[in-house]
């Protein structure tokens, strides 16, 4: 993803891999959420804001930097989502999350199916894990990959399914599993579709 405006640091676990790390090292903006917040501080780094409700953040971070805490309190959505609304109304829309998995699969499963939702508010949105990254898509979408990169497609409201590029073909999936564990056997990989899906392109 070039020309990112912002990254979100979420509360799963903290980025070990390459990838997330050098996206969460270079970014232009740093936005936490607010549990995140802790271990962005505990390794030695300050963000632009931390967005949330407050009750995650640690009360030491919460009195040397109340200037940074942008509260909000409704509990309708997660601190993710918050974050992102928050970026979007800086005329932030290039964002990358990182730290958005693990800990607590109900909330992984949340908030990589929120990318959706994301993409919809109009957000160009990804989350980078340790092993791949995320990409909601609508339509048609052509990405770069390598042969043998192991490509997920996840159907959220597409049909009229088709491919170039990928080993295995593919269809108008009924269920999340179906289209996972697909291979690239090309330099680029296109799919066609009509309506929403999510991409995992693992990073080898």
């Amino acid at each position: 993803m070039k020309n990112i405006d912002a990254v979100i640091l979420a509360n799963g676990d903290y980025p070990t891999a390459e990838v997330p790390l050098h996206i969460l090292q270079e970014a232009p903006y740093i936005a936490c959420c607010d549990g995140g917040a802790n271990r962005y501080f505990a390794n030695g780094k300050i963000p632009d804001a931390i967005i949330g409700d407050g009750d995650s953040l640690a009360p030491e971070y919460r009195e040397k930097h109340p200037h940074l805490l942008h509260c909000i309190t409704e509990q309708e959505s997660n601190d993710q989502t918050k974050a992102i609304r928050f970026l979007l109304s800086q005329g932030k829309r290039n964002i990358a999350i990182v730290g958005a998995t693990g800990r607590r699969e109900d909330h992984t499963l949340g908030n990589i199916s929120l990318l959706i939702e994301y993409a919809r508010a109009g957000a160009n949105i990804r989350t980078y894990t340790d092993y791949g990254v995320f990409i909601p898509c609508n339509g048609d979408s052509t990405i770069d990959t390598t042969a043998g990169q192991q490509i997920s497609i996840f159907n959220f409201t597409a049909r009229d399914f088709a491919a170039e590029g990928l080993r295995y073909p593919i269809f108008d999936f009924t269920n999340w599993w179906q289209g996972t564990l697909n291979e690239a056997i090309a330099d680029k990989v296109t799919i066609r579709a009509t309506g929403e899906y999510l991409l995992f392109i693992n990073y080898k």
